[in-house]
């Protein structure tokens, strides 16, 4: 017997593991895949890095901050800002305090007006003093409520918000909370938006290692496929095996959870489909290594120059692009690649896109929960479900890796307070 059972070793249930264990509790993780992740996940292949559609870390998030080793994970940055790309055109729009060479670029930048630039800065000193508890209180109107308020013009919201927190929230309307903006760009602020030289799973990977350091053991391949307590703990059925512990931590995604513990968990959510793409190394965008941002429509909402940010997600030679079409479009892998080649050669007028090729395309139906304004009110907490049993999840917090990782952190403290 074990003293506590986690379903899941996702980034939350690692998380979670490695807590409870360095308390000094026996902890045994079940993965239902065969490399820890869950949603976190990065495929190598001929020379190229692929993670599961386009995702990134926020380097001054405070959870990760605390459970990360962030100089092991070699990281490569984007360069502040984006560009701002329309049919014809392509301008730059950059913080100049984090990234004073594209001062010029910035203040010549027309597709949003002087006050526009004035009050992202006004907001940048203001979210730098707000504190993360005021922010995570915000949960009372939308991302563009938010915008109007502060003043910032339509053009603002349309050219530059919608298409670059459409990337983050997969929301082009600004219908999510202003919590999530805030946060975000507090992060924004303060940080860097990075991905790990050799792919996001070197995350979990090296939460995976740390767990294990901590004494935890984590079995892969292995699924919890149901749960029940009684007085002496919980008993999971694990294939055809059942194991008993004292407590367990649920960290699985939020429809299995649902099922573990019959708590209401927020299923519904948006989904995207990202693709990839090699184009010569010849060709390069001339991105600097910024988001390309489409300021017409989400098709595709945002362009990823991957190998410009880090060049070991490429072979020698050749550049890997990411796409990202917002919901989940009926289209064929082929026509969606098709409107790539047609927005990038409208971006780019004087160039030949001949020799982009896709290499991928990942089509995610659940990518994050939905977070409309008020969202937080439904959340369940950590201690929701009979007995001892806990969740650890995005869905206990918000839809982020500081959430998931956050989440652990909170279920492994209430689990660990009453087990030991």
């Amino acid at each position: 017997m074990t003293d506590v059972i986690v379903a899941g070793g996702g980034l939350a249930g690692l998380v979670a593991a490695r807590n409870l264990a360095a308390d000094g509790l026996d902890v045994t993780v079940f993965e239902e895949r065969e490399t820890v992740g869950g949603r976190v996940r990065t495929e190598h292949r001929d020379g190229f890095t692929f993670d599961r559609g386009f995702q990134v870390l926020f380097t001054a998030y405070p959870a990760v901050q605390d459970e990360l080793d962030l100089g092991a994970l070699d990281l490569r940055a984007f360069r502040p800002g984006a560009i701002l790309a329309k049919p014809g055109e392509r301008s730059t729009l950059a913080d100049p305090l984090r990234d004073p060479k594209a001062l010029l670029p910035s203040m010549l930048n027309r597709d949003v007006t002087l006050g526009d630039k004035l009050r992202t800065l006004r907001l940048r000193f203001a979210m730098s003093r707000k504190p993360i508890a005021d922010i995570l209180a915000a949960d009372y109107e939308s991302i563009d409520e938010a915008l109007v308020e502060l003043g910032f013009s339509e053009r603002f919201r349309d050219r530059f918000a919608a298409p670059f927190y459409g990337g983050i929230t997969l929301d082009r309307s600004l219908s999510t909370s202003r919590l999530v903006f805030e946060y975000t760009f507090k992060m924004l602020s303060t940080g860097k938006i990075v991905v790990p030289k050799d792919g996001m799973q070197a995350i979990p990977e090296q939460l995976a290692a740390f767990a294990r350091d901590a004494g935890a053991t984590i079995e892969t391949g292995r699924s919890v496929d149901s749960l029940s307590q009684d007085a002496d703990g919980v008993e999971c059925v694990v294939g055809d095996e059942t194991v008993t512990a004292d407590g367990a931590v649920v960290a699985t995604d939020p429809k299995a959870a649902e099922d573990l513990t019959d708590c209401q968990i927020p299923t519904d959510g948006a989904g995207c489909v990202t693709q990839y793409f090699s184009l010569p190394e010849a060709q390069a965008l001339g991105t600097d290594g910024r988001l390309i941002l489409n300021t017409v429509d989400d098709r595709p909402n945002q362009i990823a120059p991957l190998s410009a940010v880090a060049p070991e997600y490429a072979p020698d030679g050749q550049q890997l692009l990411s796409a990202t079409f917002l919901g989940t479009p009926d289209e064929s892998d082929e026509e969606l690649a098709e409107e790539v080649r047609d927005t990038l050669a409208s971006w780019y007028p004087t160039r030949n896109f001949a020799g982009l090729e896709l290499l991928e395309t990942h089509r995610i139906p659940f990518a994050q929960f939905e977070q409309p304004p008020g969202f937080t009110e439904g959340l369940p907490d950590v201690d929701a479900p009979d007995g001892p049993v806990y969740l650890a999840g995005e869905f206990t917090e918000w839809s982020s890796i500081q959430g998931a990782v956050e989440s652990g952190q909170r279920a492994a403290r209430v689990a660990g307070r009453e087990l030991l």
